[in-house]
């Protein structure tokens, strides 16, 4: 987690350094392309690393303050049995997905749901009617009415932390370091060598919405499984996914 928490400060660190080279002067085109540098904020899950203690979904609730009954991420718990093995337990940490083409957007009357510059797809609360319109649109089911506020609420990407130069609470608390976050824009940062070096895979890939949270090592049986479920299922209640079944 400490290299994933460096490659995101050096992220943030190379648009602000480069700003200031500009600003300052003298610093030539690199310093101006490196102001220039818009980041694609995105997130790869190493499912491998995911032990499901749920520390990411506490840290979500605690940070963005998500009312009771909700949540912005979760790790939903599988038994994933196949022919001839032992049934295995497995995880699937689910979120919005931040899609490049998100259907959430353009079924908002007022608009209050956006896509930000870098990447992030995210709602403006003081436009927001509470219509839900984008709720039944999100084909992750990852959308939700905040009951308090009567506004669509959602994962952000922990947008006021990443503004600030910290990663989203839910990487930063992640013990088994299955979250990684970064630049997609940077080929050097973490995440894209993760995509770079590994096959990874994405949920609902039918739905053509081009997510920019991935997976590695995600079953093909799991990639549908995105309809909102508690927030911990106890292993030994955990739904049994058939791997044969293909559900």
């Amino acid at each position: 987690m400490n290299m994933n928490r460096r490659g995101f400060l050096g992220a943030v660190g190379r648009v602000s350094i480069g700003a200031a080279a500009s600003v300052a002067g003298g610093a030539g085109a690199a310093n101006a392309a490196k102001a220039d540098h818009i980041p694609k904020w995105g997130m790869v899950v190493d499912l491998r690393k995911c032990i499901g203690c749920q520390a990411c979904t506490v840290a979500c609730i605690m940070e963005n303050d998500v009312p009771e009954d909700a949540f912005r991420t979760h790790v939903s718990v599988y038994e994933l049995v196949k022919d001839g093995q032992d049934p295995a337990m497995v995880m699937l940490p689910r979120l919005c997905n931040h899609c490049e083409n998100p259907p959430c957007v353009p079924v908002c009357p007022v608009e209050a749901t956006f896509k930000a510059e870098s990447g992030e797809v995210l709602v403006d609360a003081s436009r927001c009617v509470g219509c839900a319109y984008c709720v039944q649109a999100c084909p992750y089911d990852a959308r939700f009415i905040n009951h308090e506020t009567q506004t669509a609420d959602k994962c952000t990407f922990c947008f006021h932390r990443t503004q600030a130069g910290l990663l989203p609470a839910c990487v930063e608390t992640c013990v088994g370091g299955a979250r990684n976050f970064g630049d997609l824009n940077d080929p050097e940062s973490a995440v894209s060598k993760l995509l770079a070096e590994n096959e990874v895979s994405v949920l609902r890939p039918e739905m053509q919405t081009n997510p920019n949270v991935y997976y590695i090592g995600l079953e093909d049986v799991l990639s549908g499984r995105v309809a909102g479920e508690a927030a911990y299922r106890p292993a030994h209640t955990a739904e049994s996914v058939a791997h044969a079944e293909g559900v």
